[in-house]
């Protein structure tokens, strides 16, 4: 809508506001009411700017560390109140960012791919058999009969039982 306000703001000397208005399909309260505003955005501009700079200096100061609390805290201090959403979009937009140390941890440990892995000294054999020979079938929670065609083919499976006390 700032485009076309502003098409028809420097076209208002040729044209009248109303026929710029119906043409570009937009309301003259509109653009009249773009117009009373473009002060109060300049100004607000003109205030950003400065905040910038001093979001730099305090930023500067830090020694690249705050963030957006910090620095936000820091003019309060001082009297100057500002709001903490307005010093984040000034920040983003100036490419100032605080130093942060939660976003990767790295550890000091690195691993040898080439080394052999460590040999089992214990001897340790995983492997389950019934008294037939053949591996046990331990029934886990999510082969539990479902609805359906999987249903039917669960229903079909046969489970060995193990024998014995345990």
């Amino acid at each position: 809508m700032s485009t076309v306000c502003r098409f028809i703001h420097a076209e208002k000397a040729s044209h009248t506001v109303t026929l710029l208005c119906k043409v570009m399909k937009t309301a003259r309260s509109t653009s009249y009411a773009w117009v009373a505003g473009r002060e109060a955005r300049e100004t607000r501009q003109w205030e950003d700017e400065a905040l910038a700079h001093e979001i730099t200096v305090i930023h500067l100061a830090s020694r690249r560390n705050y963030g957006v609390p910090r620095v936000t805290a820091e003019p309060r201090r001082r009297g100057r109140p500002v709001n903490r959403k307005r010093v984040e979009r000034v920040m983003r937009e100036h490419g100032i960012a605080g130093n942060s140390r939660r976003i990767r941890r790295r550890g000091l440990t690195k691993a040898d791919t080439k080394a052999a892995p460590s040999p089992d000294l214990i001897g340790r054999d995983f492997t389950a058999t019934c008294p037939g020979g053949q591996p046990a079938y331990v029934p886990r929670v999510r082969d539990r009969p479902r609805k359906g065609s999987l249903a039917e083919r669960n229903a079909s499976r046969t489970v060995v039982q193990r024998s014995g006390g345990v």
